[in-house]
C-alpha cells in the first residue's frame, strides 16, 4: 500500500544571535552530583588494558578487574600506559579532576630514549606546539629510575642508547600528550606511568589491584 506523501517541512530560519547562543550552550555541560553516595576507586592500570569496561573479544578491560557498578574513569590512560586511574560515580568530581581550569595536577613518570639536555627540558616546561595547540607550561624534573614493577612485556631498549626517567606534571589532558611532547624534542617515550592525580597516588597497589577510598567532603558555599 502506498502511503500518502508527507509535506516537507520548511527549514526554520535562525538569526546569527540564536545560532551563536546554541554554540555557546554546547560548551557548557552540567555535571550532576549522584543521588547515591559518592564512590571513588583507585586502580593501578596494567599495560595493555583499555580504560573502559567493554572491548573486543580478547582485549583486557576494566571489567576484568573492577566489579563495582556505575563508576567511570575520570580521564583516560592510553592502552600502552600504566598507573593510576581514578573511577567515580560523581560527575562533579570527574570534571574537577579532568578540566584544565580546575588545575588538578597529574604526575607522570616517563622513561625516554636518550639523555635530554637542559634546552630540551625547558622546551617541555615552557610548552610544546602540537597539531592541536600549544601545551600549557608544566613541571619537568630528572628523576632516578623508580622502584616499581617490571613491565610485561619489557620495553624495547637499544644497548647503545641510554634512557632517562622524567617526572612530568600536567594540568591538561590532550590525546597522548606526554608521548607527543617527548617525541617533539627528539626523545621518544618508552614507558609511561601515571603516578598521581590530585592528592592520590597508586601507593602500594600492584598492577591490576584497586581499592575504594572515602570521598573527600566538599566545601559548602
Amino acid at each position: 500500500m502506498n502511503l500518502p506523501s508527507q509535506p516537507q517541512k520548511k527549514p526554520s530560519m535562525t538569526n546569527s544571535k540564536s545560532h551563536s547562543n546554541t554554540k555557546n550552550a554546547r560548551r557548557f555541560v552540567k555535571y550532576v552530583k549522584p543521588s547515591e553516595p559518592t564512590r571513588i576507586v583507585l586502580f593501578n592500570k596494567p599495560f595493555n588494558t583499555l580504560t573502559q569496561f567493554t572491548g573486543e573479544p580478547g582485549e583486557s578491560t576494566l571489567s576484568d578487574f573492577i566489579p563495582i557498578k556505575n563508576v567511570y574513569p575520570a580521564g583516560r590512560l592510553d592502552k600502552d600506559s600504566e598507573g593510576l586511574l581514578v573511577l567515580t560515580n560523581d560527575g562533579i568530581l570527574q570534571a574537577r579532576l579532568t578540566q584544565p581550569r580546575s588545575k588538578s595536577p597529574k604526575v607522570y613518570w616517563v622513561q625516554v630514549e636518550g639523555l635530554p639536555n637542559n634546552c630540551a627540558l625547558n622546551q617541555l616546561r615552557e610548552g610544546i606546539e602540537l597539531k592541536d595547540g600549544k601545551t600549557l607550561p608544566t613541571e619537568v624534573h630528572l628523576i632516578e629510575e623508580p622502584d616499581i614493577w617490571p613491565r610485561q612485556p619489557p620495553i624495547r631498549e637499544r644497548a647503545t642508547i641510554p634512557t632517562t626517567w622524567l617526572s612530568i606534571t600536567l594540568i591538561e589532558g590532550k590525546n597522548r600528550q606526554v608521548r607527543r611532547m617527548t617525541a617533539a624534542i627528539g626523545h621518544p617515550t618508552l614507558r609511561l606511568i601515571r603516578y598521581k592525580i590530585a592528592d592520590w597516588t597508586f601507593g602500594d597497589l600492584k598492577p591490576g589491584e584497586w581499592k575504594e577510598i572515602i570521598a573527600p567532603q566538599r566545601n559548602k558555599k
